[in-house]
């Protein structure tokens, strides 16, 4: 998932059992969601484009939330921009596209067309034309199942990092953790202390590959969002409903932060501060 995956949790005969799961969930769900991977179930559905298409139960179910999701954000959210990023030039690994091999830009073209996407039964149709970009919320989803994976293997606690991305599960004591700060110098932007729950951060300075091109597309204009916030870190119980969040909360702006609790950073460095008091340090 172009991340590095980091597993948290005590050091106790079972942990070996956890990492190795937590191993197999991501590598299980890389192989269904992964846009890159020419033989990955998310690409035979994105090819099958018109027509009606079998899909396994956990892609039916990540397709369920996202477009549930959607719905809650008025389209902020949107898992069907899949032709804005790739006209953007994000058409190939991102290693491969800060490299410079990527194919020309394309104008962009309004996103909003996941309204039309079916599902019923385990089959899935996607209109002509609309492709499925899951990238993020497919990560968070994948922590959440890594997390939840590792106490079943019999850890009291653990904590799953996906990029930065996280998922507390189990029974965790106070954990301490920062959010980063997406500055060229780096460094922590606040601390905090949390025992549960999932952190997730979308910015448009990281995974940014020119003037004005990055990965966040604002699906109102299907072009790179012009973004009121650089970056927005939020928390929710899950780390897919808070990958969603943070998506939402950048695209919002300052007034996000009497919505969801999390930490906001706006373009002239001012940090908005919402969590509760019990876990901001």
């Amino acid at each position: 998932m172009g991340s590095e995956i980091s597993l948290y949790a005590p050091d106790t005969d079972r942990t070996p059992a956890a990492l190795a799961a937590v191993r197999s969930v991501f590598e299980r769900e890389e192989q269904r969601f992964s846009r890159f991977r020419g033989d990955s179930e998310l690409t035979r559905v994105n090819e099958a484009a018109g027509r009606w298409t079998r899909v396994s139960p956990g892609f039916a179910a990540l397709v369920t939330e996202a477009l549930r999701r959607a719905g809650a954000t008025g389209g902020r959210f949107d898992p069907a921009v899949l032709d804005a990023i790739v006209a953007a030039g994000y058409d190939r690994d991102f290693d491969e596209v800060i490299a410079g091999a990527r194919g020309a830009l394309r104008p962009a073209r309004p996103c909003g067309r996941w309204r039309e996407i079916e599902l019923l039964e385990g089959e899935i149709l996607l209109p002509d034309g609309v492709g499925l970009d899951l990238g993020g919320i497919a990560k968070g989803w994948t922590a959440d199942l890594a997390a939840d994976a590792a106490v079943e293997a019999g850890l009291a606690w653990a904590l799953v990092s996906a990029g930065g991305d996280l998922r507390i599960a189990g029974d965790a004591p106070e954990l301490d953790l920062t959010v980063d700060d997406p500055s060229q110098g780096g460094g922590a932007l606040a601390a905090l202390r949390l025992a549960s729950g999932a952190l997730a951060t979308s910015t448009t300075v990281r995974r940014a590959w020119g003037d004005g091109l990055h990965h966040v597309i604002d699906p109102m204009t299907g072009a790179p969002a012009d973004a009121p916030l650089v970056q927005a870190t939020v928390w929710a119980p899950t780390c897919a409903e808070a990958e969603v969040l943070a998506t939402w909360a950048l695209l919002t702006g300052p007034e996000a932060a009497a919505s969801v609790p999390g930490a906001f950073l706006t373009p002239e460095g001012d940090l908005l501060m919402s969590f509760d008091e019990e876990v901001a340090a």
